[in-house]
């Protein structure tokens, strides 16, 4: 009769075997974050040559305390109360924008942002994880909005945000081919998760420093009446709001590269 020892063998060895490949595969998801290679916009800046011209606007983020607000997944409902707010403020953002269902909606809340000043920019068509398409699914996911947007106002976008931060080096290769930079993010509100305004706001004044590119997203309800208050306390704190490319101005996104 087997002993006792020997029948627990087998179940425990199982257990083991699974152990281990979950912890495997947690390492490779947390890897993909880990060893994503991202230029600072100082990196970028310091890149530049130091006689080089800074963007038109007259802020120079070498010298000036800036910071980015930037917004995803729209044009929506909420878009003209915010491009309402920003011209009263007068501050520029970037926005990070959707095709289906967003731009092909609101083509004239498209064409006002790129009126008003605004960085007009590509957050894929259809929000899917470009980290799980085949390279033909990327290109299309990508290169949808970028004819949509440059039928609207004229030109095509040079910067994406990958949905949910995702990406890898396909990802990279497709935007180098497309002439594409990514941009990431420091700060997030997690505004996807509360329509509390004013946690929405603390959230962005906790976390944000010089050189912040804050993530904010339009779509939803508790968003754009945060804007106000963010805007006011940043400003009060000596900030200076830019665009995404004014950031990195004198330097340039480069195609293929990831900024945060």
């Amino acid at each position: 009769m087997p002993s006792p020892t020997k029948k627990m063998k087998k179940p425990w060895a199982w257990l083991c075997a699974a152990a281990a490949l979950v912890v495997a595969a947690s390492l490779v998801a947390f890897s993909q974050y880990v060893r994503l290679e991202t230029t600072s916009p100082s990196a970028a800046r310091a890149q530049a040559a130091s006689t080089a011209r800074t963007l038109s606007g007259g802020v120079d983020c070498r010298e000036a305390k800036c910071v980015a607000l930037t917004f995803d997944a729209g044009p929506s409902e909420h878009s003209a109360r915010l491009l309402d707010i920003l011209k009263e403020k007068d501050v520029p953002a970037t926005f990070f924008l959707l095709g289906k269902r967003h731009i092909e909606k609101y083509p004239e809340l498209v064409e006002r942002m790129a009126d008003e000043g605004h960085e007009v920019a590509n957050h894929t068509w259809d929000h899917k994880r470009l980290t799980e398409l085949e390279p033909d699914e990327i290109r299309e996911e990508i290169e949808r909005p970028n004819k949509a947007i440059e039928r609207i106002v004229g030109r095509r976008p040079t910067l994406m945000r990958p949905p949910q931060g995702r990406t890898n080096d396909t990802v990279h290769d497709i935007c180098r081919e497309l002439g594409m930079s990514e941009i990431l993010w420091s700060v997030t509100a997690k505004d996807y998760k509360t329509d509390d305004s004013e946690l929405i706001e603390q959230r962005v004044l906790d976390q944000t420093d010089r050189d912040g590119i804050i993530l904010l997203h339009d779509i939803y309800d508790g968003t754009v009446p945060a804007v106000p208050g963010i805007i006011d306390a940043l400003k009060e704190r000596g900030f200076v709001f830019v665009t995404v490319p004014q950031l990195l101005a004198p330097g340039k996104a480069e195609p293929g590269k990831v900024y945060r």
